[in-house]
């Protein structure tokens, strides 16, 4: 039996010796099940926005995934540090992510006037630690690890540990010569990651996603797939190969849609009173959507951009940033269409669309005599045709991807599931080597900058997630090797002789074979016992009863499932040893 333990010190696992403040009715600021679980269960306590204390059952999760965590960084070569959360800015400063990165890095001066961030992820510290100590390509292959606290500034905090402000993060980074020897080193923290989310009974899906703000040329999320309201990420797959990717990653094929007719027919400016929606104009002039092309007016860096999409496809925006080549990317407000386009929301064309660039995606190209705004109120253009009309300033991907395009690997069909992200890898190459100047001497004396890799775990995210799949509505249903105990025992009346004997002879005999025990031994009603027990979610359950104590028996019963055994008093260690091999 391989259980994750944390060991007691200095004090037992009594109910009464610990802090669970258990709360009954439903805690109107949580939005997840989740998030109501760890509340009512006593394991959280909100601070300020984003901002949680870990009660003594949650310390305990947090203490088991981590060791899990350690392990198998471990295994895989990593070597475990500690790095301020406090940064100089001048190194965000070097890197080109102080500007980038956005409000989300909390900023401050300290006594002396040095401009200070507090780390959301640690890729500028550990590069800078790196160029002052690594010279030469013999020191190399390098991990280094660390589980720190982080801060990011949410503008939206929410959903508990979710979305905090500050929290808990195991974050790795590696170093490497070469090609080879990189790609190594990334499939190594992938296999770990593997292995982690498995020990702490996860089943998750690596999914290709935007590299973002870190940077890098390729990047993937650990997603756990769920069916609740906490599934924030939408993951397109294909069921057929080995195809995933975020929703604002995923590609997707264009075989399946049919040309248009290749005459041009003269186009025509035509009144279009009352109608500024796609739905609107497709009804209007009696079209499909699909023969439209929306003109979506977005602000890069403070300057407008156009973006067209077809009508029945939405856009997606971290496309469009990354084409951009935007740090800050948002849509236009009505004041601005109206300035750059002349005309109200809902009438943007790329006709005479003049000093904006136009981002067009390739659907475009294949359609022929479309309809698209005219720059001009309550006007359309009808059989409009790139080229001939206007042209792009560039051709590329800036759809999103929906159920039932093809699948741009194999040609299956894509589909849609929600998860949520709990890790995620990086490979940076040289974006902060270069900028840092963590450089080495290759075996031919040149100089070469490292090429790195980033890979980031949610230490307090991650137990959290887990709820959305492990709970039922009478509460927390934990994988055994991140419980916080792996038993509760539960003499239904403490006052009673007997059952307080049997309550202290299991619980030193499950002590004694290195087994985590919580003894409920509150003088309180067996059904108040009973409720907290399905609350807090320990995945194995012991009751001490009259009735069966008479037989030198007590119950026996796993959190998730239905059926309870009588087992006896002596063979009890046994019986909860190999139940727990049956668990998840």
């Amino acid at each position: 039996m391989q259980l994750a333990t944390v060991k007691s010190k200095g004090c037992d696992m009594r109910w009464s010796h610990t802090y669970i403040p258990t709360l009954r009715e439903k805690q109107t600021d949580a939005e997840l099940i989740s998030h109501q679980l760890l509340l009512r269960g006593g394991y959280i306590r909100k601070l300020a926005a984003g901002i949680y204390i870990y009660l003594p059952l949650m310390q305990r999760v947090i203490d088991k995934f981590s060791s899990i965590v350690r392990e198998e960084m471990n295994k895989a070569g990593g070597l475990e540090i500690t790095m301020s959360v406090l940064c100089p800015a001048e190194l965000w400063q070097r890197s080109g992510r102080y500007n980038s990165i956005g409000k989300e890095q909390m900023r401050l001066k300290d006594r002396h006037q040095h401009d200070m961030v507090l780390c959301g992820t640690h890729e500028e510290t550990v590069t800078d630690l790196v160029a002052g100590e690594v010279k030469s390509y013999k020191q190399l292959p390098l991990n280094l690890y660390q589980i720190q606290v982080k801060f990011r500034d949410e503008i939206r905090p929410r959903f508990g540990l979710m979305r905090g402000r500050e929290f808990l993060m195991k974050d790795a980074y590696t170093f490497d010569a070469d090609d080879t020897s990189f790609n190594k080193s990334y499939q190594k923290m992938v296999d770990a990651y593997f292995s982690i989310f498995k020990r702490a009974g996860l089943d998750v899906l690596k999914v290709e996603s935007d590299t973002g703000a870190m940077g890098g040329k390729l990047a993937h999320e650990f997603m756990l797939l769920v069916d609740t309201s906490a599934g924030e990420e939408v993951i397109i797959s294909c069921p057929t190969c080995s195809y995933a990717a975020n929703v604002e990653k995923a590609m997707f094929g264009l075989s399946r849609l049919a040309d248009q007719d290749s005459i041009l027919n003269e186009k025509e400016t035509v009144h279009t009173p009352g109608a500024s929606t796609i739905e609107q104009v497709a009804a209007f002039l009696k079209v499909r959507s699909s023969q439209l092309v929306k003109t979506l007016i977005y602000m890069a860096d403070g300057k407008p951009i156009a973006a067209l999409v077809r009508g029945d496809r939405e856009l997606n925006e971290v496309k469009l940033k990354n084409v951009a080549g935007a740090i800050e990317l948002e849509m236009a407000n009505p004041t601005q269409v109206e300035l750059h386009t002349g005309s109200p929301v809902g009438f943007s064309g790329p006709v005479g669309l003049k000093n904006i660039p136009l981002y067009v995606d390739p659907m475009i190209v294949r359609m022929k005599n479309f309809v698209v705004g005219a720059n001009k109120s309550e006007h359309h253009i009808v059989n409009a045709n790139i080229e001939r009309d206007f042209a792009a300033t560039k051709v590329q991907d800036i759809s999103k991807a929906n159920a039932g395009d093809m699948c741009p690997n194999c040609g299956g069909t894509l589909t849609v599931r929600r998860g949520i992200e709990v890790g995620n890898t990086f490979m940076l190459g040289t974006k902060y080597s270069s900028a840092l100047e963590a450089k080495f001497l290759d075996a031919e004396g040149k100089e070469q900058p490292m090429l790195m890799g980033s890979y980031g775990i949610g230490i307090t995210r991650m137990p959290q997630a887990a709820l959305e799949k492990y709970s039922d509505d009478k509460g927390i249903i934990w994988p055994k090797n991140i419980a916080p105990y792996l038993v509760e025992l539960i003499p239904l009346n403490i006052e009673k002789e007997p059952q307080k004997e049997a309550a202290e002879r299991i619980y030193k005999d499950l002590i004694d074979a290195g087994i985590d025990v919580l003894l409920d031994d509150r003088n309180d009603r067996a059904g108040v016992k009973l409720n907290d027990a399905d609350l807090i979610g320990l995945p194995i359950r012991i009751v001490i009863g009259d009735k069966s104590l008479k037989d030198g028996h007590v119950e026996l019963k796993a959190r998730s499932q239905a059926n309870v055994t009588l087992v006896l008093v002596e063979n009890i260690v046994q019986a909860v040893k190999k139940l727990s091999d049956e668990l998840n």
